[in-house]
């Protein structure tokens, strides 16, 4: 079954607490997903700092499409979709010659399950576009080595979006509108369903609307449901 955390959870002190950081010869390797600006690159460098895993950044700050992409999303949007399965791809494969534990800010499973499917819906890919981007997919995805669990992050509240996209300050994302957010949102309801079903990886969903991790009781409690999660 899928996993889920809720916020409540997060927060309660009662919560019984792990004794130690797990620790198994297996190398991990974590992935995060969940919607634009729900926490993951925050979440990806916490367990970074905290867990000392390697760190394997979300590829938007150098993507050569990204300004493009929010401009004119119709044009964009099958370039996009290639210079991010490539760049996840690459970490994939880098993540395998890496001995010690890693963590990715967003899977690559995100694209075709979410992305390259709403945009299509939206009309900015159309049908060949569609099924040229699953041909590549399959193709690269063939041999790469799988995330060992995912962490989901929730985040309901389209508000609580929209203010974390604005507080990172990203200048390309400053344009993205709440419906395209509520679309996304549409496609994250099945997510850990699809990773669990389709792709064998467990997920642990956690409702990240009302936990600050960055202070530090939300940092302990969520670093403690991290390793509770990988100790299973």
């Amino acid at each position: 079954m899928t996993t889920t955390a809720t916020a409540e959870a997060l927060i309660d002190p009662a919560t019984p607490q792990p004794a130690a950081r797990p620790k198994r010869r297996h190398k991990y390797f974590l992935a995060m997903a969940g919607n634009i600006g729900a926490g993951k690159t925050t979440a990806a460098k916490l367990i970074s700092q905290k867990m000392g895993f390697e760190l394997f950044d979300e590829p938007v700050i150098d993507n050569r499409f990204l300004k493009d992409y929010y401009a004119d999303m119709r044009r964009w949007s099958f370039t996009l979709q290639l210079e991010f399965l490539i760049r996840r791809i690459e970490h994939h494969e880098l993540i395998h010659t890496v001995r010690k534990n890693c963590v990715q800010d967003r899977t690559l499973y995100e694209d075709p399950e979410i992305f390259a499917k709403y945009l299509h819906g939206l009309g900015f890919m159309d049908s060949r576009e569609l099924q040229l981007y699953y041909e590549y997919f399959e193709r690269m995805n063939r041999n790469v080595i799988k995330p060992d669990k995912i962490i989901f992050f929730d985040v309901p509240s389209l508000d609580v979006l929209l203010d974390r996209i604005r507080l990172r300050g990203r200048a390309e994302e400053m344009g993205i509108q709440r419906d395209f957010l509520k679309g996304l949102a549409g496609y994250y309801a099945s997510f850990p369903q699809v990773m669990k079903n389709k792709y064998g990886i467990d997920c642990l969903t956690i409702d990240v609307s009302e936990v600050d991790i960055r202070e530090k009781q939300g940092t302990e409690l969520f670093l403690d449901t991290v390793s509770s999660f990988l100790s299973k």
